[in-house]
């Protein structure tokens, strides 16, 4: 059911999936938030946002990390960058500009609403348009998380395959159905993303992804 509303009726049975305590996770998020900070600002309904943020229709924090650094970088870095013909991608600093990525670790099991197959998604009539349509569509993406939500009370998050990382996952999770403190900082502090040495830490992160970084301006250095 690519683009639809969900079902009137419904009768299936969500998969779960379980995500042990112990689990490290990586996200990328504004220095302004903490590490382990849910986003309490509901998306606007119809405009901006992601693909499974709250909305005033359902409004719960939210937090999405992924399972591996790679892959948050990917996930949130990459989703509008072209490649090109000649030379490798080159990652706008504007996109930098406050971030950081950091390393997470769940303190307790966290049970997922489990989109991580084509059969999970079929459970709840649904194919991979739900987990890999564009941002145009993700107003309509947002509608059927709240629907989901709803079909299943004990789920604390969303998890699926990514698109920007093949075989990793990213999940979003609900503030509103994790206890206190199922996330924590770990590791070493977060890597700054918009300095010289978050530069040169990227370079080496993404070049795999034909990706590259300029450093901040410097004399002589190209922004």
């Amino acid at each position: 059911m690519p683009l639809g509303p969900p079902p009137d009726k419904y009768t299936g049975q969500p998969a779960s999936w379980v995500l042990p305590a112990g689990t490290p996770l990586w996200r990328v998020h504004h220095k302004s938030r903490s590490p382990a900070g849910f986003n309490e600002a509901p998306a606007h309904k119809y405009f901006g946002g992601g693909r499974f943020d709250a909305t005033a229709d359902d409004n719960y924090p939210y937090l999405y990390a992924a399972s591996a650094d790679t892959t948050a970088l990917a996930e949130t870095l990459l989703r509008s960058l072209p490649f090109a013909p000649r030379h490798k991608r080159t990652l706008p600093r504007k996109s930098l500009s406050g971030r950081r990525l950091c390393r997470l670790e769940t303190t307790t099991d966290l049970t997922f609403l489990s989109l991580l197959s084509s059969t999970d998604l079929a459970a709840v009539k649904q194919d991979d348009w739900l987990i890999y349509s564009e941002a145009r569509d993700y107003a309509f993406t947002r509608h059927w998380a709240h629907w989901l939500r709803d079909q299943a009370a004990w789920a604390q998050g969303l998890v699926w395959r990514t698109r920007r990382d093949i075989g990793e996952f990213s999940a979003v999770l609900f503030g509103d159905r994790c206890p206190p403190g199922a996330l924590q900082a770990a590791g070493r502090p977060g890597l700054v993303l918009d300095d010289a040495a978050g530069a040169r830490q990227l370079n080496e992160m993404l070049a795999a992804y034909d990706v590259r970084v300029y450093p901040p301006r410097t004399s002589g250095a190209r922004p």
